[in-house]
């Protein structure tokens, strides 16, 4: 239908519209996950933060707790030639857990602790360790008492002497106790946070990620534009889903190389089988973000309601430390928070070997956390707000 006016024609635009012809749902939908992808490689300093920021907490802490790694700098005074006082220097650098600074002088020693250069030093007299009465029976340590060293130096060096004691006695122990690990293998702390950054840097990038994001393409039109087009909520979600999975599959490879190659974790599970896991809570999280941005008018409100999700199960869930060791009513309320039972599956897979099903109450809570999250995207999620 045309309107004539002066002789011109002009077309109606309801009808135009209408006989627009639209390419297939399913290549709109597989476009925009090639263009969602494109703005995120094109957007270089969101990128550099999503892999930057894990990547910080798992140097930080391959550093401090990786392999052939000490927890403190000691200095070493020894003034004894006798076979005792080498014993307790040669114990000390056999331990593997101090870097050994030998040092002529206990008051430069000192010094050095006062300037924050080493954290204790150990004082070994001249006398010490010598077959008189009169010899000195002691060794001295100082230490910095903003410093939690003193105390596994301490007990090195009590432990060598006790044994010592014993032999010089000629007698033995009446009450000891014995150590049996629940596995052979050899764990460390490192291998236990390393999965616990694993799960926060898909958190962290996947909630507040998607959230801030999608308040921002509300904000500027974006998603109002999409209305135009046949394409639904959900294949939209979709696409984006899709997309930052890639993303979110970059990250866990670098985690894992970096953790295993540069600090020595220990990954006894199968790789392949730690990845899809990993990757089904991303596309939790991502699932979370989408309901983070339904119920946020505004990018700094998605943001504050991200932040507000993700710091608590930041320290709650068990990125750094076990859960089960939080007071037990934290512990009954903090095991269904949805990090907690990824970062359990995760390590039993990557630390013990187990199956992701070893405990099926795991997989029972993240899989009703991604059916709950994905339920309210669907019917909450809207384009246009009107």
């Amino acid at each position: 239908m045309t309107n004539e006016t002066d002789g011109e024609q002009r077309i109606n635009p309801s009808l135009a519209i209408s006989n627009i012809s639209y390419p297939p749902q399913e290549k709109i939908m597989w476009k925009l996950f090639t263009s969602d992808l494109k703005m995120l490689a094109r957007n270089r300093q969101s990128l550099f933060w999503v892999l930057f920021f894990p990547l910080m907490f798992t140097f930080i802490f391959g550093l401090f707790f990786g392999k052939n790694n000490t927890i403190g700098t000691i200095a070493v005074v020894n003034k004894s030639n006798s076979q005792l006082a080498i014993g307790v220097a040669s114990a000390l650098d056999k331990s593997n857990i101090f870097k050994i600074q030998n040092e002529d002088d206990l008051n430069s020693a000192k010094n050095d602790i006062k300037k924050g250069k080493i954290s204790a030093a150990v004082f070994i007299p001249e006398s010490f360790g010598a077959l008189s009465p009169t010899s000195s029976k002691q060794i001295e340590i100082v230490y910095d008492p903003g410093s939690q060293i003193y105390s596994s130096l301490s007990g090195v060096i009590g432990q060598y002497l006790t044994v010592v004691n014993y032999q010089l006695q000629n007698s033995k122990p009446i009450f000891s106790s014995t150590l049996e690990p629940v596995t052979d293998r050899e764990l460390t702390y490192f291998d236990f946070v390393l999965a616990g950054v694993l799960g926060l840097a898909l958190m962290q990038s996947s909630v507040i990620g998607i959230g801030v994001s999608m308040a921002k393409y509300r904000e500027d039109k974006i998603l109002k534009r999409i209305t135009t087009t046949p394409v639904k909520s959900w294949k939209f979600i979709l696409a984006e889903v899709l997309s930052r999975l890639i993303i979110n599959l970059i990250q866990i490879a670098i985690i894992l190389l970096v953790g295993k190659f540069i600090f020595g974790a220990h990954i006894y599970g199968n790789i392949f089988l730690i990845i899809p896991i990993a990757l089904s809570g991303a596309f939790l999280f991502q699932l979370i973000g989408f309901v983070v941005a339904s119920f946020s008018k505004t990018a700094d409100a998605a943001q504050g309601m991200a932040t507000a999700i993700t710091i608590p199960m930041m320290f709650l869930a068990g990125v750094f430390f076990p859960i089960d060791s939080l007071p037990k009513w934290l512990y009954s309320i903090v095991q269904y928070l949805p990090l907690a039972p990824l970062l359990r599956i995760i390590r039993g897979v990557m630390l013990e070997g187990t199956s992701p099903f070893f405990e099926p109450k795991n997989s029972i809570i993240l899989v009703s956390w991604i059916i709950a999250a994905l339920l309210v995207s669907i019917y909450k999620f809207k384009l246009s707000d009107e």
